[in-house]
């Protein structure tokens, strides 16, 4: 044997071990995030399901709100955290260098709480992402591992705080990786993610956090007409999550411009909130929306306006500084829509609830890879056609709009070129020659 492949084999050999180590090392690593970050996230999990639970039991709670909202301000005040950003923070501390916080993800957990079990209206999965990152960034700094390793230890967390409060471990492991930058995927992070995530998931559902699931029971058989009818709701859908962003963005806004004072902010947008809650004579639009969900996609029953009522109903809350997420309710306004457009189109009702809400969620977070595993999960594998076909018209007519303002457009959904811009840049120098 001569040298030459001696040294090759020893140098292959080296190669080897040198993987081997890295790949167990983030093992070590991720099972461990999946494990602190799981039982954290369903801890909070199963409060916020008592708080929803104590909510809908105890009517009289609704007029805590504007006090529940003045408790929340104060507590981020009183932890020196004056202008909260929210899932923008975890987002961009992995496109940047900016530092996550400890103390988010305590602060997260006692506010989110505190608006679902008041009656406002948003989700969960925001609050997920904030305590996950932020306890990737704790683990990360008491183990002094440098920036690059902090960058996918928030990326772990996010994904194993996904899991353990949604129940989707798929999309869990693939959402952390492409949120945060459209067009490219931070793969370094696949092993971490995808182990943290099973742990979190596994941990949640063995104490009783039962995952999210609508299985359908039927969908129509392939065909033309279905096919046209479903590009279009796809298209609608599009235009349908560009108005949900500006309205989640604009209603913070409008709030700062009328009321300097946030705590003067939050008290009157839970006042609204209760006013709306009685204006419109039902509670279906308070918390995060999953019974107008459930109505959608297993009676195919909707209220026509209902998916505006909701847009509404949302953006007030969050816009005023209550806590929550913004994803399940993207969600619900999707199944309502998907409902009504299949009554008006004479195309499953039900069916077509289940593909609005796969087709919002990709409008408001730019992540087609996401929705599709999503979707797997949630209604099972059939109708797989229509849900390419909904998210993909979704993905591309949605623009540069998206929930998270840190979220960076690498490539074009055009075409295949290297734009950078960051989400909220709508320009259309790429649509043209």
């Amino acid at each position: 044997m001569t040298d030459n492949i001696k040294k090759q084999i020893t140098g292959e050999g080296r190669h080897l071990f040198l993987k081997m180590k890295t790949c167990l090392y983030w093992v070590v690593l991720s099972v461990a995030a999946g494990i602190i970050v799981g039982v954290y996230s369903s801890l909070f999990a199963y409060i916020l399901k008592l708080a929803t639970e104590a909510f809908a039991a105890h009517g009289w709670i609704l007029y805590l709100l504007p006090f529940a909202g003045l408790i929340i301000v104060f507590l981020y005040r009183a932890a020196g955290t004056y202008n909260d950003r929210g899932t923008n923070l975890v987002i961009g501390s992995i496109n940047s260098d900016m530092h996550v916080p400890g103390k988010m993800a305590v602060l997260i957990f006692i506010s989110t709480i505190l608006t679902h079990l008041t009656g406002g209206s948003a989700g969960r999965e925001g609050a997920a992402l904030q305590m996950g990152g932020s306890f990737g960034n704790v683990i990360a700094r008491v183990l002094k591992r440098n920036e690059r390793d902090t960058k996918v230890l928030i990326m772990c967390g996010m994904s194993a705080a996904f899991a353990a409060v949604f129940g989707t471990p798929m999309a869990a492991v693939v959402f952390s990786m492409e949120v945060i930058s459209v067009g490219i995927m931070h793969y370094s992070a696949l092993v971490p993610c995808v182990f943290a995530s099973i742990i979190a998931s596994r941990f949640a559902a063995g104490i009783g956090i039962d995952p999210e699931a609508f299985i359908l029971s039927g969908a129509p058989a392939l065909s033309a007409a279905g096919g046209v009818k479903v590009f279009i709701l796809g298209a609608l859908c599009a235009a349908v999550s560009a108005v949900f962003v500006v309205m989640l963005h604009k209603s913070g806004d409008i709030y700062r411009k009328c009321f300097k004072n946030p705590y003067a902010r939050v008290f009157v947008g839970g006042v609204l909130v209760i006013l709306l809650t009685h204006l419109t004579g039902t509670r279906d639009y308070n918390g995060a929306g999953i019974g107008l969900i459930e109505r959608a996609i297993f009676e195919g029953e909707t209220d026509s306006f209902a998916f505006l009522l909701k847009m509404i109903f949302t953006a007030v809350t969050l816009g005023a500084g209550f806590k929550g997420g913004e994803i399940v309710p993207s969600f619900c306004v999707g199944a309502v829509f998907g409902c009504l457009f299949g009554h008006i189109a004479g195309f499953s009702p039900s069916f077509c609830a289940a593909l609005g809400m796969a087709a919002v969620f990709c409008g408001v977070t730019n992540c087609p890879l996401t929705t599709l595993l999503v979707s797997f999960e949630l209604f099972g594998f059939a109708g797989i056609p229509y849900f390419m076909i909904v998210i993909s018209v979704s993905y591309m007519l949605s623009g540069y709009r998206g929930l998270y303002s840190d979220q960076i457009i690498v490539y074009s959904k055009y075409r295949p070129q290297f734009i950078n811009r960051h989400v909220g840049d709508d320009a259309e120098d790429d649509l043209t020659d």
